[in-house]
């Protein structure tokens, strides 16, 4: 073993990640270089050889393509489209109800898509232009949007929640469920903030819209009674015991498939195009997944991970201490990486000290997914505010919705606090499941 290795394969790791050397590629070429100059060659040709197999053939990993499907014949076949319009018939009449109803059509999106860019993308389509013509201003709508996108990665289905679950060696079914009752708070701690907003700064936010007292067209919400069919058939039959978290994954996509085909707005464009981002997504995601399972290989046969868990223990942090230095780090990483990247680098350091101390995995994988989020909307490279920016950059700058997002990373805040000195919020549904 190799402490010093170790040390100067994350010193190159950063290095190559500031240069902007693609994530998998940096932790790839890491590896390899590091299990080479400590064991030799042939050993590391064969990390390289048998990790693809070792980590892509894992049976919970299939469950990643299969919630990617679902989630894009969904979008394609417009199954999500009416989500907006739904929200807006109940929640108008509430002071910022446009906005307030962008949130839970972002959380009703989060349930069938478990991507927070594509939430921002369909909902920024949506939402802002009309939330622009009703008197909001644009920074607000837009930082609105770009934060209610982050609820795609939180409600299950989850891709980070599955990717974490596999190498936590965890329950993917106890993360996803830990998942919801954080997914639940932030959208509410966003309704809060629009309400404040709203009552503070009424310029920003109208109190009242000028065709609220429209009779409210409830066919709207009948709209959306397919896509509530599909998360009662996949979330029922995983909460239910019935079918695990891989299995939720086919069930989906199956179901998707049929109602899209049912209601009439199956085509084979949608189908082709669906099939076609579901791989090339799948495969961004596996390639990364495999350098860091490369790059934990390297962390263990350097006794790198040992050693700094044995830091840790003796320097006698507390529980909160501990914890801050770990939300710090990854605040800090999202400012400047995309969130399967930041998680997959640190948690073969950080795992080992989380089992140490006794701080359970399923609580941490949600703490992190939710953290890992708020990256998202931080500048200067927050990817969920350069998609709405992408999308509505006829009504807003980039600078814009980086200031429109300040109030719910502010909120943000509030709730990483809360589920830091209030374990509960996020393990009394997996508690009830045991």
């Amino acid at each position: 073993m190799s402490v010093e290795a170790g040390f100067y394969g994350i010193l190159a790791l950063t290095i190559l990640l500031i240069l902007r050397v693609p994530v998998a590629m940096a932790l790839i070429a890491v590896s390899f270089a590091g299990i080479t100059a400590m064991i030799g060659a042939g050993p590391a040709l064969g990390v390289l050889s048998n990790t693809p197999y070792s980590f892509v053939a894992s049976w919970t990993m299939s469950a990643v393509p299969m919630f990617l499907l679902m989630g894009f014949i969904a979008f394609h076949t417009g199954l999500t489209g009416g989500l907006f319009e739904a929200a807006k018939v109940v929640l108008r009449r509430l002071p910022g109800g446009l906005a307030i109803s962008s949130i839970f059509a972002c959380s009703g999106f989060a349930a069938v898509s478990g991507s927070s860019l594509a939430c921002a993308a369909a909902m920024g389509r949506i939402a802002i232009p009309e939330m622009v013509k009703a008197g909001y201003r644009p920074s607000i709508a837009a930082g609105c949007i770009a934060a209610g996108g982050t609820i795609g990665a939180l409600i299950p289905p989850s891709i980070l929640m599955i990717i974490y679950g596999v190498f936590a060696e965890t329950s993917v079914t106890q993360v996803f469920v830990g998942g919801i009752g954080i997914g639940v708070l932030t959208a509410l701690g966003y309704c809060l903030t629009i309400l404040v907003i709203c009552w503070l700064r009424p310029d920003l936010i109208p109190a009242r819209i000028s065709d609220e007292d429209a009779p409210p067209d409830w066919s709207a919400v009948f709209q959306v009674l397919p896509i509530t069919v599909l998360v009662v058939l996949v979330f029922g039959g995983l909460f239910g015991g019935i079918i695990t978290a891989t299995e939720a994954g086919a069930v989906g996509a199956l179901g998707t498939i049929i109602l899209a085909t049912l209601t009439g707005r199956m085509s084979w464009h949608a189908l082709s195009r669906s099939l076609i981002e579901t791989v090339t997504s799948t495969g961004s995601l596996f390639i990364i997944g495999v350098g860091a399972a490369m790059f934990t290989r390297f962390l263990g046969i350097s006794g790198l991970s040992g050693f700094i868990s044995s830091f840790v223990a003796n320097a006698d942090l507390s529980y909160a201490g501990l914890l801050l230095v770990i939300v710090l780090i990854y605040l800090i990483l999202g400012t400047f990486m995309e969130p399967f990247g930041a998680m997959l680098i640190t948690l073969p350091i950080f795992l080992p000290i989380l089992r140490a101390e006794g701080i359970s995995l399923v609580w941490f994988g949600v703490l992190v997914v939710k953290l890992l989020e708020i990256g998202m909307i931080t500048p200067p490279v927050g990817m969920n505010v350069f998609v709405i920016k992408n999308v509505a950059g006829k009504y807003v700058t980039i600078t814009q919705v980086f200031a429109g997002v300040i109030p719910f990373i502010l909120m943000d805040l509030v709730i990483i606090f809360l589920v830091i000195a209030l374990p509960g919020l996020v393990m009394f549904l997996p508690n009830l499941m045991k």
